[in-house]
């Protein structure tokens, strides 16, 4: 008895993971939103851009607007980037790999997700891409007062700048490295086929 028990909880609690397809399909829905958000925003620059050849408004009046419709589309399409990476990693790790990634891994690499580790460090990386965006997006809205205004401009461009270079410096050590150990068992095989 207690091991039939045992069973079918070991069963309810394996199946439970199919939980997490609510979560993929939501967010697959949600990628085709936000891409959707970010082609509406890019149709509205194009409208304002046809307003500019036609004359029919001043270009200081449409500069800004143009710009910020074109930051926000860029803004959606990384959104949707982020949720699909999400909800392709959640596939991979609670419900099945994907045979066309593994197929085609060294085109889809940044779908491919063995760990939740590797799924955490894909989202940050685009996390802080849409957060550039965002602070490019309020620095061509504010209105510069004084000279202390823009100091804090060059300053967040510093901070951004930094953190693109620490994202970057990351993934390369981890390049370098994994190309190291590479090397080092492709040296050990040399030995033991001598």
């Amino acid at each position: 008895m207690f091991k039939f028990l045992n069973k079918v909880f070991q069963n309810l609690l394996w199946y439970s993971r199919l939980v997490i397809l609510i979560a993929v399909i939501t967010g697959i829905i949600s990628t085709f939103i936000m891409v959707f958000i970010g082609a509406a925003d890019l149709f509205f620059s194009f409208q304002n851009i046809f307003k500019l050849f036609t004359g029919s408004v001043a270009f200081d009046a449409l500069n800004k607007n143009i710009i910020g419709h074109i930051i926000s589309s860029v803004d959606a399409f990384l959104i949707a980037t982020v949720l699909l990476i999400f909800s392709i990693g959640l596939y991979e790790l609670f419900i099945s790999k994907i045979e066309q990634i593994e197929d085609y891994k060294n085109h889809a690499g940044i779908l491919a997700v063995d760990s939740l580790e590797q799924l955490k460090e894909k989202l940050a990386k685009v996390i802080i891409m849409i957060l550039i965006v965002s602070f490019f997006q309020k620095a061509v809205n504010i209105h510069y007062k004084d000279a202390m205004d823009l100091l804090y401009l060059g300053v967040g461009i510093f901070l951004v700048s930094l953190a693109v270079y620490f994202t970057h410096g990351d993934n390369k050590d981890k390049k370098r490295k994994h190309h190291h150990h590479n090397h080092r068992q492709q040296q050990h095989k040399n030995v033991n086929n001598a």
